[in-house]
């Protein structure tokens, strides 16, 4: 795209410097607000340089504010470089204030000049790219879900064939790779669409209440049961129940839940009445239901009922380019939400972004954006807004023996920690350390363990 320079100044003595300094682009001039309004909507440059004092008003800056407001109000991705006298710093900031991206002050030094200007095009660009990544570079055709990478794209043409099919189908992934989003649409995708989507938790219910909330249970038929209650698969009736984390799901569970897939019927705790149910069932998990299977912890039988049809759900930091769009669109919605217009990511939080590993995956992203909107001070979200830290392609850095030593570390451990399914003493085991070392290293080197508790 050619680069097209609008220069706003009434002095044909500066007109003429500044348009020898960008000898590289298209330049255009104009030396009063109506004429600069008029080529602004004829040539739409990228990049404006507008000098503040302008007739009517040249020892002023009230027309050079007017004519930034309707700028803006025109082409509000245009940058704007405001242009002041020496003792007109306030007016600078002022103008910083209303939108502009940049200032410069006279005297004119066509080299600081250059430099701003071409650092005024590379944001401009920037923004463009940003805006694209976040409206059209995903490709997935699936509601909720935004991806570009070739790997989740498959796993999305995969959910279009198996939704209208009704059979079970098992999700596995880490936690904060979008399960449940996934599960939400197999079953929009699907002849059940219009009928309930019940989910449930199997890990986060103690077992004592996790068959009530599952089964329901007739009144009387407990302590506390003062009246019938349906469960998740009987309010599911018609439509999708969903099993988040059924990999934690007690072992007496998973029987009364075998019987039900394999009879699709139910009894309501101290009930006597066989109830038929109609679901399509979805499950999902973050565990290594082989490694349960051989530990006791996960009967083969329930495994073959849930894994008609299995999808691996790659991790975030498996999915290329798709960290920094799921940011994009998060960042758009959430400034939206929170009444936060025209915020930005700048070019350090980019590089951040597409550089961290994202060990907590999408779930990780939605935070940090959440973040980032709340913290900002600017129209850009900074690294630190972020609470990322830029990965550097120094070579002092790259060669430091430390962060050689930090980085294998990380690598190591956090591959333990997933063969082992986020056990930590079988992790510690892997690695040939203690279980105190490995809390004091995965503290030091800010990894999430996921812990849970040793079977």
């Amino acid at each position: 795209m050619k680069k097209k320079l609008l220069i706003i100044e009434d002095d044909p003595g500066l007109q003429s410097q500044m348009r020898w300094c960008f000898e590289d682009m298209e330049v255009f001039i104009a030396s009063d607000r109506e004429a600069a309004l008029s080529q602004l909507r004829r040539i739409e440059p990228q990049v404006v340089t507008l000098d503040l004092g302008l007739p009517p008003d040249p020892g002023g800056a009230t027309e050079g504010f007017k004519a930034l407001e309707e700028i803006l109000k025109l082409a509000p991705n245009t940058k704007v470089i405001v242009v002041t006298g020496r003792e007109e710093k306030q007016n600078a900031v002022t103008a910083i204030g209303l939108g502009a991206c940049d200032f410069f002050q006279k005297p004119l030094d066509a080299d600081i000049l250059s430099f701003i200007v071409s650092r005024a095009f590379r944001l401009y660009e920037l923004e463009k790219e940003n805006q694209e990544l976040s409206t059209g570079n995903s490709t997935s055709t699936i509601k909720g879900v935004i991806a570009s990478s070739p790997k989740m794209l498959d796993i999305c043409r995969m959910i279009e064939k198996i939704a209208p099919a009704d059979v079970t189908t098992l999700l596995l992934g880490e936690t904060g790779t979008g399960k449940e989003v996934l599960a939400k649409a197999i079953h929009q995708l699907s002849p059940r669409s219009d009928e309930p989507f019940s989910a449930i938790n199997c890990g986060a219910i103690p077992e004592n209440l996790l068959e009530s909330e599952l089964f329901g249970h007739e009144k009387g038929s407990f302590t506390g049961a003062t009246q019938r209650k349906q469960g998740k698969i009987e309010l599911a009736h018609g439509g999708t129940l969903f099993l988040d984390e059924i990999g934690d799901m007690p072992l007496p569970l998973q029987v009364k839940l075998l019987r039900f897939l394999q009879e699709r019927v139910i009894e309501r705790i101290g009930g006597i009445k066989v109830i038929p149910v109609d679901v399509r069932v979805v499950c999902a998990t973050h565990q290594n239901l082989q490694s349960h299977i051989e530990q006791g912890l996960f009967r083969e039988d329930l495994y073959y009922r849930v894994s008609e049809i299995t999808l691996n759900i790659p991790p975030l930091r498996d999915r290329e380019g798709d960290s920094i769009i799921i940011a994009q669109a998060l960042l758009k919605t959430i400034c939206q939400k929170m009444n936060r217009p025209n915020l930005s990511f700048s070019e350090d939080a980019m590089r951040a972004i597409k550089s961290y590993n994202w060990p907590g995956n999408v779930r990780e992203v939605i935070n940090k954006v959440k973040r980032a909107v709340i913290m900002a001070d600017d129209k850009k979200v900074t690294t630190e807004d972020l609470e990322l830290r830029e990965t550097s392609t120094n070579t002092e850095e790259a060669l430091n023996l430390r962060k050689i030593r930090d980085d294998a570390e990380r690598s190591a451990i956090t591959q333990a920690i997933q063969a082992a399914q986020n056990n930590m003493a079988q992790a510690a085991r892997l690695l040939g350390i203690t279980r105190p070392t490995l809390y004091n290293l995965t503290e030091k080197l800010g990894i999430n363990t996921g812990e849970t508790s040793e079977k």
